[in-house]
């Protein structure tokens, strides 16, 4: 097991806590945005963009950073961004109209500088901390523990705001970063990752496109996920939905933005459990065609639990596809290229994720806001066929017999 491990155990910890900072966060402005902006969906999907833009541009350098330098100490650096940035939404939040949203799309931008260089690096950490045998059990209990924050933090936040007020609600966050911080100088600082090739900066930091590249199995996988959440995800609309199709106030919805994680947490024990080996690719695949579907229920629905159903449901099989992903990951990338493989899956997650949030706000801004999320299920139904057709290494997965091989 993974947990056997005492630096693994604080490097989780210490991402519990910066998982904690930064989901307050950004349930804290989404809510704020579509208070003061109701009937813009673009704003939302802005914020997405905002992210996006650094997260994915660095990221490469971050991969480079974390097979190059001390990856807990990137770590270090990258959550005294965090709370900074926490700090300068405190500050924001005093703003009204233009200022306010100039404010946030500013402070987001250098969130997601953090995010390009803690994503490679976190990772690549972990899988020094842990033998290669214990890869499905790290790959699980980090997904647990980020679905568990995601799970509680919008709720606490949603309560906070609710019964404190928005300061409040930005301490809690900020203390959160701090808490990250000191329980990452817990861990033993390792020495820095031997380089195999002497490779000129160019040739480094394009190492990891290019091995991904050679590897089917990496790249359909990372496909699959961009698509699929890029057309398929709903999340970044929730504020909308709240006030125009289900008419909830900020404490429920912190409740419809946990459902999902919630799922995905209940997921990540039962892997723990019965973790998903035998024909993973087919699983994969099987959980991403059915969280398309309930993404076309969600959209078509107008009712609070039938609405908290399919986003419960839909997370329960992201989180499949998530302990899968990142199993394949940890499995398929060298110890010494495993910061720049993690940069390549970054982008693609930043992709589906950040880039998802501006493809909703568009979608939802041109085809009106329900149309455009049931017909972003549909075009995730499509993208899993297209995979399983040109897939043959992902849909011939199987995680024990791989696991034992490499």
């Amino acid at each position: 097991m993974a947990t056997d491990f005492i630096d693994f155990r604080y490097l989780m910890s210490a991402f519990a806590c910066s998982t904690f900072c930064t989901r307050i966060l950004f349930f804290v402005i989404p809510f704020e945005i579509a208070n003061q902006f109701p009937y813009d969906p673009l704003y939302l999907g802005l914020l997405g963009l905002v992210q996006a833009i650094p997260a994915m541009s660095l990221a490469v350098v971050g991969g480079h950073f974390a097979d190059l330098f001390n990856r807990r100490n990137v770590l270090l650096c990258t959550v005294t961004i965090q709370v900074l940035c926490a700090l300068g939404l405190l500050l924001a939040e005093r703003f009204a109209g233009e200022w306010f949203l100039a404010s946030v799309y500013i402070i987001m931008f250098f969130l997601g500088v953090a995010r390009g260089f803690a994503e490679p690096a976190l990772p690549s950490l972990e899988a020094e901390l842990v033998p290669r045998s214990a890869a499905v059990s790290a790959a699980t209990w980090g997904t647990l523990v980020w679905h568990a924050c995601a799970v509680v933090a919008p709720v606490l936040a949603g309560t906070l705001v609710a019964l404190a007020g928005m300061p409040v609600t930005f301490g809690a966050s900020i203390c959160f970063g701090v808490l990250a911080w000191l329980l990452l100088l817990r861990i033993q600082s390792k020495p820095v990752p031997r380089i195999i090739n002497d490779d000129s900066i160019i040739e480094s930091l394009t190492a990891g496109w290019r091995f991904v590249a050679k590897k089917q199995i990496l790249w359909t996988a990372m496909a699959l996920d961009l698509f699929a959440v890029l057309f398929g995800g709903a999340v970044a609309m929730l504020p909308l939905f709240a006030r125009h199709v289900l008419h909830i106030d900020a404490v429920w919805l912190g409740l419809l933005n946990a459902a999902p994680y919630l799922g995905a947490l209940v997921t990540a024990f039962l892997c723990m459990r019965y973790p998903p080996k035998a024909k993973a690719g087919v699983k994969l695949l099987t959980s991403v065609f059915g969280f398309g579907i309930c993404m076309i229920v969600f959209a078509l629905s107008t009712n609070l639990v039938l609405s908290m159903i399919a986003l419960f449901a839909a997370g329960m099989l992201d989180g499949l596809s998530v302990v899968i992903r990142k199993a394949i990951l940890r499995l398929y990338s060298p110890d010494h290229m495993r910061g720049r493989v993690a940069a390549v899956s970054s982008i693609f997650v930043g992709a589906s994720n950040e880039l998802g949030e501006l493809e909703s706000g568009l979608a939802a801004h041109y085809l009106g806001l329900v149309r455009s999320v049931w017909i972003g299920g549909i075009a995730t139904l499509a993208v899993v066929s297209g995979v399983t057709l040109i897939g043959r290494e992902l849909r011939e997965f199987d995680m024990e017999k791989e696991s034992k091989s490499h």
